[in-house]
């Protein structure tokens, strides 16, 4: 190698071994532009080497801290001296603690852990963190990701696996009545590129079915079908054809107004618009009806959209489904068609629902979000969300609501 090549990072010796002198520089007070670029300019003067960097503003109050390698013999003194009286003319505090090499190892095992609290309350933010540190993590950083419609907070974790930490605080989780998702770290969380819904009491707020049976005066009876079969007392083939054939006899022209009786759910614009703006693909599967699927895929641009479809004769509804059925294995079967569509493998698929059906498809997905659901599928689900906001999904994913409110404000 030549004198003049750079060299490659992995071939440069670490530039703070663990027996260098160092200090940590810690300024706070209240926030004001100049502040950074001020005590840099200030540690500039004695040669100093730039270790780490950490930076907090919260409500207008900073917190600066920057671990740097000690200065040259004998100006300790004269740097400590100066940084504090820098500090008194910006009308801050300083604090310099003198130690050895950079900060500790980060234990093994990194997850990052996502609280939803609507509101996010001091007790539950105490029982969240005081589980972590039971089960051997440390929490290394806390960051908010929104503060409306939901309080979101991630924090990054090292030491605990996450399967272990994900089942511990799943029961605090419920115990205390707020969200938690637990994620390994990683690229690949970055990477998740194919999101897959639910469409019935996920995407919309409605039962498609449900919609209608009201123009065929049968609600009831297909609602009590409905109910049991989302709670798995019921095969969902055999409930579905039940529930059809009532539909039997029905014009035709009632598909129309069922699609504009159908209502998104509180956010799901938000959660696609924002997807499709990161590159991600967004696709929906349903134990419902293409007759109404194929209407949202259009507007929302949906990639991927699989549902049953209505048989319709000579203007009628017959009261029958025709083709393949989506039911609970249909759905993870779409799950797996989609992903190898898009090139995505399974790890980096997101699913989304709420009911029995969907218990396969979120097992499937890397990371499967029960939104809304009932008991027995946020007991299985990775994750569930518990708030009227689909785009809180985006939360789990490492979005922050500023980004979106940005990407809006830009394309407006």
């Amino acid at each position: 190698m030549s004198a003049s090549q750079p060299r490659h990072p992995a071939d440069v010796p670490a530039a703070v071994p663990d027996d260098v002198p160092t200090l940590l520089v810690k300024i706070f007070g209240k926030d004001r532009p100049g502040i950074t670029a001020g005590l840099f300019d200030t540690l500039a003067a004695y040669s100093v080497d730039v270790v780490d960097i950490e930076q907090v503003v919260t409500r207008g109050r900073i917190v600066l801290c920057a671990l740097v390698t000690e200065p040259p013999p004998g100006l300790e003194g004269d740097l400590r001296s100066t940084v504090h009286s820098w500090a008194e003319s910006m009308r801050m505090q300083a604090e310099i603690i003198s130690g050895i090499g950079d900060n500790r190892p980060r234990g093994l095992g990194r997850s990052l852990v996502t609280v939803l609290g609507h509101p996010l309350t001091a007790e539950t933010t105490a029982a969240i963190a005081a589980r972590i540190t039971g089960t051997g993590g440390n929490i290394d950083r806390i960051f908010r990701l929104a503060k409306y419609p939901v309080t979101a907070v991630e924090f990054a974790v090292s030491g605990a696996e996450t399967e272990p930490l994900r089942t511990a605080l799943a029961t605090e989780s419920a115990a205390l009545g707020v969200d938690v998702a637990v994620v390994a770290a990683g690229l690949h969380r970055r990477a998740q590129r194919l999101v897959v819904m639910d469409v019935d009491s996920t995407l919309i707020q409605d039962e498609v079915i449900e919609l209608f049976a009201a123009h065929a005066g049968c609600e009831d009876k297909v609602a009590e079908v409905t109910a049991a079969a989302m709670r798995g007392e019921l095969d969902f083939e055999q409930s579905l054809h039940a529930r059809v054939a009532l539909l039997a006899g029905l014009d035709a022209s009632v598909v129309d107004k069922v699609r504009t009786e159908v209502r998104l759910t509180p956010g799901a614009r938000t959660l696609i618009r924002t997807l499709k703006r990161l590159g991600y693909q967004v696709g929906v599967v349903s134990g419902g009806f293409t007759q109404v699927t194929d209407d949202l895929q259009d507007r929302l641009g949906l990639d991927f959209a699989q549902a049953n479809t209505l048989e319709i004769v000579d203007g009628k509804l017959t009261g029958r489904v025709t083709g393949e059925i989506v039911d609970r294995a249909g759905k993870a079967r779409l799950l797996r068609r989609f992903a190898a569509e898009a090139g995505v493998p399974l790890a980096q698929t997101v699913a989304i629902g709420d009911g029995a059906n969907d218990l396969d498809m979120l097992n499937a997905a890397g990371l499967g979000v029960a939104f809304n659901a009932k008991p027995v599928v946020r007991e299985a689900a990775h994750t569930a969300v518990n708030v009227p906001f689909l785009d809180t999904v985006l939360y789990l994913l490492g979005i922050t609501r500023e980004e979106v409110e940005a990407a809006d404000a830009h394309d407006d």
